[in-house]
């Protein structure tokens, strides 16, 4: 192949953050480094890929259909590198898994005993995190795999799986607070109250919510501070019935409330699971679990 992989790879992550500052801050490179690919593989194809006239660069049309081929490449070297960890049977001597607290504790439970019957040897560490952390963490190589609330689009070098069930997600306050009394409340009379929400999000430059919010860095602990009375929360389902009190925490009644969410089971794609990692993935897929439905890699 006579195209490089790194002017590939940022071709790709270009698209993806819409700037070729973006990209680089995402692979950890100049911006000269990454345009400078750019514009060798524009020239390894005859073609120009971005539009550079404006403040951004835009796809071409020629860009366009170029990039279905390059995704197809960088996918079909992903599935290689598993091929090879595979073929040479390694097992890895520690596995770092990011967990979100979205994920039913019936899979978690089963998950760990399953992983410790299957790998009493390797290490294991259960790493806490939601949404941009747990690409941070991938992306560092501080662990191997992790969960996350799905979305449409990834960095180029992250792979992804839809996990096959759903988590359920509702609006919570604790027994005692006044709008648990509240009946035909629509969502936006909530803005008047004060709302506990994720801080990942908030602590990359997100935008806050509309109304007056207290933050934690997980559901779990949010879920704590909802129980103290201190403010309203949306909870995984499945995590409240796990760990408050029967009758500490309602639901509230809102329309479109319980909602159905989405995860994926995420990787380093330069990075690939080994042995031990597959088997994990696997299990969230559904592969390993009895009555569950696998889930099509992406």
């Amino acid at each position: 192949m006579r195209y490089s992989p790194e002017a590939l790879t940022a071709f790709v992550e270009s698209v993806a953050c819409g700037s070729f500052s973006a990209a680089a801050r995402r692979l950890h490179k100049s911006q000269s480094t990454i345009s400078t690919a750019i514009a060798n593989l524009e020239s390894d194809l005859g073609v120009t890929l971005f539009d550079r006239s404006a403040r951004q660069p835009v796809l071409t049309e020629q860009g366009q259909q170029v990039l279905s081929y390059v995704q197809a490449i960088l996918a079909a070297g992903e599935r290689l590198d598993a091929l090879a960890v595979s073929l040479a049977e390694e097992t890895e001597p520690r596995l770092a898994f990011v967990l979100s607290d979205t994920l039913n504790p019936e899979v978690l439970e089963g998950l760990l005993a399953g992983f410790d019957q299957a790998f009493p040897h390797t290490e294991f560490e259960c790493l806490i995190g939601e949404n941009e952390d747990v690409l941070d963490l991938l992306q560092k190589g501080r662990a191997q795999l992790g969960l996350i609330e799905s979305r449409e689009v990834y960095p180029g070098d992250i792979g992804h799986n839809r996990l096959p069930e759903q988590t359920h997600m509702g609006i919570y306050v604790a027994a005692g607070h006044p709008l648990a009394s509240c009946r035909d409340l629509a969502y936006d009379q909530l803005h008047a109250w004060r709302e506990l929400r994720l801080n990942t999000f908030l602590a990359r430059g997100g935008k806050p919510g509309r109304g007056p919010g207290w933050s934690a860095p997980n559901y779990l602990l949010l879920l704590s501070m909802a129980v103290q009375g201190l403010g309203w929360c949306a909870l995984p389902c499945a995590l409240v019935n796990e760990f408050a009190r029967p009758g500490a925490l309602v639901p509230l009644r809102l329309p479109g409330w319980p909602r159905a969410l989405s995860t994926d089971v995420l990787w380093n794609r330069r990075l690939p699971p080994g042995k031990a990692g597959r088997w994990l993935q696997n299990y969230l897929l559904g592969v390993h679990r009895p009555g569950a439905t696998g889930s099509k890699g992406r």
